[in-house]
């Protein structure tokens, strides 16, 4: 497990625009693997293996047994065609045995706080289907009014971090809260409250970690290549988180499934060092680089200072694959715990589950009337 330390005097990174320790920065470096294929890699840039290398290349170029791979786990992941999954899957008997493994966070409340007594809470908030529903157009993503001043008073009674696909800024003008702490780009993109809004005062300086940031010609690059690639597929849409790029297929009609999958690798074979994953009805372009939603939620922890103790119940709450990095790491660190936002069975490593952002809204404000419940108990 990588670990991340932050308390001796912070400097910048010219190369990578950071602002953390000299230790932090030497431990994120040393921890990567030796047998590199540096050449391939802007300067600056944190190596890749040879062998992640070349299985990345083989994703992105294999033939059309592979993009029928994707097509099938596109449409597995489809919301319109969980209806088609076996009968076995589907069952009321399967989806009972999921809720015993992963029950409702709302129903364990005080199970889960009876867990966290006398340690700090510090909550990690995915956005999309989230904090807010999952739209067809994900400019539309808007939280509720009731949704951003529950988490503004969460904020005021536990630090709370924003760990999001987005960029900050896209995400920053949905949620409009300056005291939360953001992680955009799947965490590759750290930013701290902004100047006098922090409430805890465990971080004595602005915090800014951007370990992918030699990447941004890249990816503005790729971003350019994708919008003229499948500017032919109705429907299709292309975003630029900054770090990293996204297309999504939400309303792109299945027969053109197959051909959008072509037009994205056609892109990525050009660019060896980006890999690509798929969420819920969106392709993810990112560095390949160690870094994840789950290093995102440790270094946060670090940046707080609660990286080396026992005291600390970190809660991440997210929907989708790439929140399970961060639920992993909850579960190899042996503290806290992460909540799935799932109305069906999943694999995950995530012990409880909420239904949709309605349930997640209501448990935060449990948690917030808790918390200020405390001083008078």
């Amino acid at each position: 497990m990588v670990r991340f330390v932050v308390e001796k005097p912070q400097i910048m990174s010219a190369s990578q625009n950071v602002v953390v320790s000299e230790t932090t920065r030497s431990s994120i470096i040393s921890n990567n693997n030796n047998n590199s294929s540096s050449q391939m890699l802007p300067p600056g840039l944190i190596s890749i293996s040879k062998k992640k290398l070349l299985k990345n290349i083989d994703i992105i170029n294999g033939g059309g047994q592979r993009i029928n791979a994707w097509v099938d786990s596109m449409r597995a992941s489809s919301p319109t065609h969980l209806k088609s999954l076996p009968s076995s899957i589907s069952s009321q008997q399967h989806l009972n045995s999921w809720i015993m493994q992963h029950p409702s966070a709302l129903e364990m409340f005080e199970q889960i706080m009876e867990a966290s007594r006398g340690k700090q809470i510090v909550m990690f908030l995915d956005y999309d289907g989230t904090l807010s529903p999952i739209v067809d157009d994900p400019d539309k993503a808007f939280m509720s009014s009731k949704m951003r001043r529950t988490v503004k008073k969460l904020a005021k009674c536990f630090p709370t971090a924003i760990v999001t696909g987005r960029c900050i800024d896209k995400v920053y003008n949905f949620v409009k809260l300056a005291e939360l702490y953001y992680a955009g780009s799947h965490g590759m993109d750290i930013k701290g409250p902004a100047k006098g809004f922090s409430r805890h005062k465990r971080v004595k300086q602005s915090l800014l970690y951007q370990p992918a940031n030699d990447y941004l010609p890249m990816i503005n690059e790729v971003y350019r290549q994708l919008l003229e690639k499948t500017k032919s597929t109705p429907g299709a849409k292309v975003e630029n988180h900054k770090f990293c790029a996204s297309v999504h297929f939400r309303c792109v009609d299945e027969k053109k499934w197959s051909e959008l999958v072509h037009q994205v690798r056609s892109v990525l074979k050009e660019f060896p060092t980006l890999k690509l994953t798929q969420g819920r009805k969106v392709f993810e372009i990112r560095p390949m680089i160690e870094w994840d939603k789950g290093k995102a939620l440790e270094f946060l922890l670090e940046a707080l200072g609660f990286g080396n103790t026992n005291n600390v119940f970190p809660v991440y709450i997210g929907d989708d694959r790439t929140d399970e990095d961060a639920f992993k790491m909850l579960r190899d660190r042996g503290e806290g715990f992460g909540i799935l936002v799932s109305k069906f069975p999943k694999d995950t490593d995530a012990s409880y589950s909420l239904q949709d952002p309605s349930e997640v809204k209501d448990f935060l404000r449990r948690l917030v009337e808790w918390k200020q419940m405390q001083p008078r108990m």
